[in-house]
């Protein structure tokens, strides 16, 4: 008679990295993934931000705004909110699964002396400094990044130009970081995009393209670069342009006044339509102004 093998208990393996929703003290959306945390911290205009913390020692719901000081973009609403924290869990998860590892390393880098290094593959490292930092990668590796995009000496600091590495090797960065490094560059280095994945980029896809034709657009009009509300001429803010928003010695510069109710803070500058915006000469809020200089 043959003996039964003895039957397992079934186990459950925890989610790596473990996803909870909660209320925070004073009322907020809060979230944590592993040893992240969320809250959805409101704006101004019935906006909302993404904020973020690391290691808060108390329970969720003892959780108040005071406690966060990450600040990760804007929020429409709870589901936004909810896509986001997942979104995260996401990429800690794909990360580990990566299997990037840290070293010791003192290597001299453009940013100072670097504190350490994580190895993302052979040849792909990233180095942190005391100020700043960026990937080194192997002169082989670096042979591999367009030529468009590519550092002669193999650096990539790591505020941009670390999109250029990602979108080189996509296969060693998470879902998250890939769909950061495609805005990056499509943001900063437009043209190098579209050579790359022949694609021509439209109007909306690319901050720096969409900056060319707004400066193309206006080259003659008057743009502000500077304003401040009137305190002499109430309801209206006090405006310092220049033709195509230049600056420099010798720019010409004019103040106008625009209603406080019209004027806004715009992507690429406020531009004056001086068939209702009136040119003004007379006394500023502008500390130090004289005409023909703006400070």
């Amino acid at each position: 008679m043959n003996a039964s093998s003895p039957t397992r208990p079934s186990q459950t393996v925890p989610e790596f990295p473990e996803v909870a929703f909660g209320s925070g003290a004073d009322g907020l959306l809060v979230a944590l993934v592993g040893e992240t945390a969320f809250a959805m911290a409101p704006g101004r205009d019935g906006r909302h931000h993404l904020v973020t913390a690391w290691r808060i020692p108390r329970p969720m719901d003892e959780w108040r705004r005071s406690d966060f000081y990450g600040h990760s973009g804007e929020l429409a609403d709870e589901t936004a909110f909810r896509a986001a924290v997942l979104e995260n869990a996401k990429h800690q998860r794909e990360r580990k699964m990566l299997g990037r590892f840290e070293v010791y390393s003192h290597a001299h880098t453009p940013w100072g002396a670097s504190q350490g290094a994580t190895v993302y593959a052979e040849g792909v490292e990233r180095h942190s400094t005391a100020g700043h930092g960026g990937f080194k990668l192997s002169a082989e590796e670096n042979r591999k990044v367009h030529p468009s995009l590519r550092s002669t000496g193999g650096w990539y600091e790591e505020d941009c130009e670390w999109a250029i590495v990602a979108i080189t090797f996509p296969h060693l960065f998470t879902t998250f970081e890939r769909r950061c490094a495609e805005r990056t560059i499509k943001d900063s280095w437009p043209d190098a995009w579209e050579t790359i994945f022949g694609t021509v980029l439209a109007p909306g896809e690319s901050y720096e393209k969409d900056r060319r034709s707004f400066e193309l657009a206006h080259a003659n009009d008057w743009i502000v670069i500077s304003a401040v509300t009137s305190t002499h001429c109430e309801g209206f803010v006090e405006c310092v342009a220049t033709p195509g928003g230049r600056r420099g010695a010798g720019t010409e510069d004019r103040r106008f006044l625009v209603p406080s109710a019209e004027y806004e803070v715009r992507r690429f500058g406020f531009v004056i339509d001086p068939n209702r915006h009136q040119v003004y000469g007379g006394p500023s809020d502008f500390v130090g102004w004289q005409a023909g200089s703006a400070t």
